[in-house]
């Protein structure tokens, strides 16, 4: 499918997001009116802003990253190995900043790419907005400020799996099951990583959370490319 892109020039990635706030009332009034606006549609009627506020963590404007996972190929002589490795913290900042340079310092020449499941109408933008948000510059992979389409170093593997139909959407859960890859979904779900930050407040469950999904990502790459998965030996966490 995409043969072209060596796989070992591609970065992939998940994020994990929770509402800026634990509670409703934490949040100033301002922002709880800007709040109501912003979710109108999505709310209609249904629920309340303050109901609907355990959603907020989708919206950059409202949310926050709190683990951003990522993984790599590395050639071996016997096996290739995919390597994970995850930035988290309660501090935003600081997870985006050392991204960033991981991104700059490693992941910076023109043929790498970054690769997420629904990465360009989730991950990639979010990034972006929350890099802007905490005034970090950003990167060249995610700065795509008067670039062609085909000049992004973007992929997705939703996208991908679209083959050109914009009406359909495919979970990554539901893609990892039908292809014949572990589930990422051995513990929780995403409705549930705001509960687990901010009530159980373990963050390491997340983060496991978190890299699982990025291993399926690579995972199914190779799946659409017709190579093997992975072996669970051939995962190595640093």
């Amino acid at each position: 499918m995409i043969e072209k892109v060596n796989l070992n020039n591609i970065l992939f990635l998940d994020i994990e997001t929770v509402p800026q706030h634990e509670t409703w009332n934490n949040v100033a009034k301002e922002e709880q009116l800007l709040y109501e606006t912003k979710t109108k549609y999505q709310r209609k009627e249904d629920f309340t802003p303050e109901e609907f506020y355990h959603k907020s963590g989708i919206w950059a404007e409202f949310g926050k990253i709190i683990c951003i996972s990522v993984g790599y190929f590395v050639k071996k002589k016997d096996n290739d190995q995919l390597r994970i490795t995850s930035f988290y913290a309660d501090d935003e900042k600081q997870i985006l900043i050392d991204f960033k340079t991981l991104i700059e310092t490693h992941f910076n020449k023109p043929q790498h790419v970054l690769c997420a499941h629904n990465g360009k109408e989730f991950d990639f933008p979010y990034i972006a907005r929350r890099m802007i948000i905490h005034q970090v510059k950003l990167p060249e992979k995610l700065n795509l400020f008067g670039k062609k389409p085909w000049e992004v170093p973007h992929l997705d593997t939703l996208e991908l799996w679209k083959f050109g139909d914009y009406k359909h959407y495919t979970s990554l859960k539901l893609l990892t099951h039908i292809l014949g890859v572990p589930s990422p979904k051995q513990d929780i779900d995403g409705s549930e990583v705001a509960n687990v930050y901010y009530k159980e407040k373990n963050l390491q469950r997340i983060v496991d959370y978190c890299e699982r999904d990025t291993i399926a990502v690579a995972q199914l790459l190779l799946r659409f490319n017709n190579l093997p998965i992975l072996e669970e030996k051939s995962i190595i966490k640093i």
